[in-house]
């Protein structure tokens, strides 16, 4: 009598389908695009219905913030630019933040919203909270790191990226 191993046996662990690792694995960029959409919807919204923020001076305004932070910034001339206008930089943060948000939460152009999210999460850390001390007081570095796996894959699950996908895969057959 001869033992060896069948071919056709399955092995939860292979990927072959159906466990649970598989189903966490798939499912795991999920909550991380449902806090930064959420998170980034929030941030757009806060500013935009702050009436302190959208200033040029005056406590808790855009201005006096990048003013604020010109001399501990990694990238004064990023501030300079900003601060010719104020104003039109913080709807600009706020439009893109809104715009990045709902893009990821939805899941539509996810790549993309992610990739500007990363963007906005840099340019902060460049220079808003480049002073922070020690570094890992200062959120937007972890935010920029956090986008970086949405760039890479997308919103494969639960996202309108996915279902124009799937119905552009029908449509071809």
């Amino acid at each position: 009598m001869t033992h060896g191993m069948r071919a056709d046996t399955y092995s939860p662990h292979s990927g072959g389908g159906g466990d649970w690792r598989d189903t966490a694995t798939r499912y795991a960029l999920v909550p991380l695009r449902i806090f930064l959409g959420i998170t980034f919807i929030y941030a757009g919204l806060d500013k935009l219905t702050d009436s302190a923020f959208m200033k040029d001076a005056g406590a808790g305004s855009i201005g006096d913030m990048m003013r604020g932070v010109r001399d501990s910034s990694a990238l004064p001339a990023l501030v300079d630019m900003a601060l010719e206008s104020p104003v039109a930089f913080g709807y600009a943060i706020a439009l893109g933040e809104l715009a990045v948000g709902v893009g990821t939460l939805l899941g539509l152009l996810t790549r993309l919203a992610a990739l500007g999210g990363a963007l906005i999460s840099l340019s902060l850390w460049l220079t808003v909270s480049w002073a922070a001390d020690p570094y890992y007081y200062g959120n937007d570095l972890p935010y920029m790191l956090c986008w970086v796996p949405l760039v890479l894959a997308g919103a494969p699950l639960w996202s309108l990226d996915a279902l124009i996908r799937n119905r552009r895969g029908r449509g071809r057959y």
